[in-house]
């Protein structure tokens, strides 16, 4: 017995009779179903003498006996098969197989609704990964200068915990301005010099440049000072120091940002000692060369005080672009020694 779809029956046999077109006699064979046909026999030799497919066999006289079937296809052909069959048994198996295929067929309305919502829930997850970061960029995009500033005063308060109270003296004062003219520094930055904790220097939001004091303390020149005061203004442009500060704080910190213009005051607590814990990031060499040679700095001090015994990087010692070229004084020697009284304890 052949293998069919619907296993509770136990025979899917029948006589019946069958014509290859309307003007052929009609011959007697044997109907069986398949899994998805109709198989037309020769009683005799169990050749079989055509194949309809199920779901495209249709019966043209409902509630007549015996049942007509014709492949759908060939309903208004002049030429088309037919076959006849009176077994109850079988004319019932058939409609049964039909139905089971018709349920395994796919439905469109489903496979749509199905689509929108699985696209549904692909736009929500992504507006999920997405937002969070859209809004940061945002916030740091139009957060006013103003709020910078406070922002960038917040994150030196809690360096504070670590540093201690950033150095103030005045007669420093018109010496770190000429210094922040040499470099290139806005009109309206601000340098903070910390007697420990932060190694080279450190561009804050709102213009506020953060340097080592062992930067002064330690060196007979300005240059190296200057040099890592040049490599914090190069990477500040690249990396907005506000973008990276959004990205420590929390969503709903920048929501409240976007509506009120404020941070809440916790919003960067440990950021601070996060940055002091982390290695200063440096820009590339080219991009290093570059602006040293525009600002006219020379990089062979730069690159012989890199904090963490590294080695002088090779590329900004050999192409120094005033290895033998003459430069302008990066600050006059009476600014020089002011500045490197800025963290002496006169007490």
């Amino acid at each position: 017995m052949r293998s069919t779809a619907l296993k509770q029956f136990q025979r899917l046999e029948a006589p019946g009779s069958w014509r290859a077109s309307p003007d052929a006699q009609l011959r007697e064979v044997v109907v069986s179903v398949g899994e998805a046909t109709l198989i037309i026999s020769d009683p005799k030799s169990d050749a079989p003498l055509a194949h309809w497919s199920l779901p495209a066999v249709k019966r043209v006289n409902p509630g007549v006996m015996p049942a007509i079937f014709v492949p759908v296809a060939a309903q208004d052909d002049d030429s088309r098969e037919a076959l006849e069959i009176d077994d109850q048994w079988m004319i019932d198996a058939i409609s049964r197989v039909q139905s089971a295929i018709a349920a395994r067929r796919a439905h469109p309305g489903r496979l749509r609704g199905g689509v929108t919502l699985a696209a549904a829930a692909a736009m929500l997850l992504a507006a999920v990964i997405w937002l969070p970061d859209a809004l940061r960029g945002h916030a740091a995009r139009i957060t006013p200068a103003a709020e910078r500033e406070e922002i960038g005063l917040g994150i030196l308060s809690d360096m504070s915990r670590s540093t201690g109270a950033p150095c103030n003296d005045p007669a420093a004062a018109p010496a770190l301005r000429h210094l922040a003219q040499r470099v290139g520094l806005a009109p309206d930055a601000r340098i903070a010099v910390l007697r420990d904790g932060l190694e080279g220097a450190l561009m804050l939001p709102g213009n506020l440049m953060l340097v080592d004091n062992a930067l002064i303390a330690r060196q007979e020149t300005p240059d190296a000072l200057a040099g890592h005061m040049l490599s914090a203004r190069l990477g500040a442009e690249a990396a907005d120091p506000l973008q990276v500060a959004m990205d420590h704080v929390s969503f709903p910190a920048i929501l409240m940002l976007l509506t009120r213009g404020k941070l809440s005051s916790d919003a960067l607590h440990g950021f601070g000692e996060e940055l002091l814990s982390q290695p200063v990031t440096r820009p590339s060499d080219q991009v290093l060369l570059r602006g040293f040679a525009a600002a006219k700095v020379p990089t062979t001090p730069y690159a012989e005080s890199l904090p963490g015994g590294v080695a002088a990087p090779v590329a900004l010692t050999e192409s120094d672009p005033f290895r033998t070229q003459p430069y302008p004084p990066t600050l006059s020697e009476r600014d020089w020694i002011s500045l490197q009284q800025v963290c002496v304890d006169r007490g």
